[in-house]
């Protein structure tokens, strides 16, 4: 290339550079940019949790809630509902593994969810088996049956009482179980005489609570007591040592002996141990080698130990009775029951409080009551004054644990005021 053509070639490129970089050379003043600044909606909306009930949506669906009325079954509520004899036949075949729809009770309450349609179609029937649990048969889409159980809350609670008359009376008046008043009398069985309570005597208890949706449906374990007896002060600590729960006083002495004192739930006695006593069927004197506890008829009859059974028969004057080796020194025997328990048998081994019976009146008895035989050594002896071994006490190695925890019972049942002390507190804020 020539050099002429060359610095055309040059100035061309020039020409074009300054082309494209003039508009950077401008002096007019760039236009000024505004910014504007949207503001966004931020507000999230949250959808509202869908409403349940027993664990199923419910929002928009009819809910029926109703009693089982006397005679009254699945069948002839469900096809109230617009549901095919076909599609109750099916459920009553797939909840045989969870629950026999035979068995609802009357009066137990019972769910219906419903379409909203006119003939309001039931989608889900729930039936309230306890207070705890409940059963739910769906027949939406593929029909099911699951038993389900409610949430229980456990509180702890603090009472306390006087007796007037007897410990059940009192408790009952608190609004306190039966069963808690059963709990109460065997943690000092072997201390004090239930049946020999006098006016004045008190108590302050603490023991737990099972809540259901807000509502007590029963009592848990005893947690301490304090009981007042003649003006002597008797503690009770429950501890687990590994063998589960057990009480002691506060000294780490277990309340408990080998064998339980009464072999049913707290009740009463109708006539004692005795040499010499006027039999109420023969009408004659003689002597009454046992001790009989009054109880309707039915009553769960409990062995007081750990034993092997050796009799368990009819005889026409025991009646339906059980006899029972606990060991090389001791045997009890159970008198009078309606009936023996399914499964018990001579040689069979038992455990304490496993029911063997229940109460009645056969054999030669008048009323329904459980007569209650006790031998030491071969000998027939008062089943309610014999001494007993008491069982293990605190162990060293959690003897400290164990301290801890009884002073912290301690002073919740101390912060509990009984009844006059209470009255006497509340007149002198006023």
């Amino acid at each position: 290339m020539s050099k002429k053509h060359l610095g055309l070639v040059i100035a061309a490129i020039f020409s074009v550079g300054f082309y494209f970089m003039l508009p950077l050379f401008d002096h007019e003043p760039a236009p000024i940019m505004e910014v504007v600044v949207v503001e966004q909606d931020t507000t999230v909306v949250i959808k509202p949790e869908p409403k349940r009930l027993y664990g199923l949506v419910v929002d928009s669906m009819v809910v029926i809630e109703d009693k089982i009325k006397r005679n009254q079954n699945i069948s002839e509520i469900l096809t109230a509902h617009n549901v095919s004899h076909q599609a109750i036949f099916e459920l009553a075949n797939v909840s045989k593994d969870v629950f026999d729809v035979r068995k609802m009770v009357a009066n137990k309450k019972y769910i219906l969810i419903c379409d909203p349609d006119s003939f309001k179609t039931v989608k889900a029937f729930v039936y309230e088996h306890n207070p705890t649990e409940y059963v739910v048969f769906n027949l939406q889409d593929t029909i099911s049956v699951e038993k389900k159980q409610k949430e229980i809350t456990i509180i702890e609670k603090g009472v306390s009482g006087v007796i007037e008359s007897n410990l059940s009376n009192t408790m009952e008046a608190l609004g306190l179980s039966h069963q808690l008043t059963n709990d109460f009398v065997d943690v000092f069985a072997w201390q004090v005489d239930f049946f020999r309570l006098q006016k004045g005597d008190r108590f302050k208890l603490i023991y737990e609570d099972h809540l259901v949706e807000g509502q007590s449906i029963g009592s848990g374990k005893i947690k301490s007591i304090y009981f007042e007896h003649f003006g002597n002060a008797f503690y009770g600590f429950h501890y687990d040592q590994g063998d589960g729960i057990d009480y002691f006083d506060e000294d780490g002495k277990s309340l408990r002996k080998a064998l339980l004192k009464y072999p049913l739930d707290f009740t009463r006695i109708s006539s004692r141990y005795s040499g010499n006593r006027f039999h109420p069927v023969q009408k004659r004197w003689k002597a009454h080698r046992g001790t009989d506890f009054a109880a309707p008829k039915g009553t769960p009859i409990r062995s007081v130990g750990d034993g092997i059974v050796i009799a368990a028969r009819y005889h026409k004057y025991n009646g339906n009775f059980v006899k029972i080796k606990h060991n090389s020194t001791y045997t009890t025997q159970y008198l009078h029951m309606s009936k023996i328990k399914s499964g018990i048998r001579p040689g069979m081994k038992v455990k304490q409080e496993d029911v063997i019976g229940y109460v009645g009146s056969t054999g030669l008895a008048k009323g329904n009551h459980l007569c209650y035989r006790f031998w030491k050594n071969g000998v027939q002896i008062d089943a309610l004054r014999v001494e007993l071994p008491p069982s293990a006490p605190i162990t060293d190695e959690n003897r400290e644990e164990f301290e801890v925890k009884r002073d912290v019972m301690m002073a919740q049942l101390e912060a509990i005021p009984f009844p006059q002390e209470e009255e006497t507190i509340l007149a002198s804020i006023k």
